[in-house]
């Protein structure tokens, strides 16, 4: 028993069982190969949602006071980036908000998803969608705490196929109360 615990105290104290150093670099050796892009979601309950077909829809009000044009007011997005032709209008909107007719006010920045997928996730993809736009106004000047953000996923969704489904992605700028 002495001599197997002479051996476990011996092997602690020359480290063994810690982790073996990691291997010398070479000149030549090749570099570690990329990751591949994941793979598209099997399961997507929205295989056909194409975030380039979402919406930011600006209220009449809004266009009116800050004079943004019809073809300005309604443009496509993507829901995980601002598109750069996009940011120009984003920033008449900060402008206006921050310096412009509408100094002081707020704005409120409303979420939608079109009615396929579950309800909490669709509330989430509206709260995203909202965010994002929220973000990209921010960076062009607003004031944070006048663009408040809500979601009303599906709730408000009345798409029955593609066309009717991407009006249901948007995100509704209004005057904020």
């Amino acid at each position: 028993m002495k001599r197997v615990i002479s051996l476990l105290a011996l092997g602690l104290a020359l480290g063994c069982g810690s982790d073996p150093p990691p291997p010398a670099k070479t000149a030549d050796a090749p570099p570690p190969a990329a990751k591949p892009a994941p793979a598209p979601i099997a399961n997507n309950p929205k295989p056909d949602d194409d975030p380039s077909k979402g919406n930011i829809n600006i209220s009449d009000e809004i266009r009116k006071a800050c004079g943004i044009t019809d073809a300005e007011a309604f443009f496509a997005y993507d829901s995980a980036n601002i598109r750069e032709q996009d940011k120009a209008v984003l920033t008449k909107l900060a402008t206006c908000f921050t310096t412009g007719p509408l100094k002081g006010r707020e704005m409120r920045l409303v979420g939608h998803a079109d009615n396929r997928g579950e309800d909490d996730y669709n509330m989430l993809l509206g709260q995203r969608r909202a965010d994002n736009v929220k973000g990209a106004i921010v960076s062009a000047g607003m004031t944070a705490s006048k663009a408040l953000t809500t979601s009303r996923g599906e709730l408000d969704s009345t798409g029955t196929d593609e066309a009717s489904w991407s009006k249901d992605r948007r995100v509704d700028i209004v005057l904020g109360s």
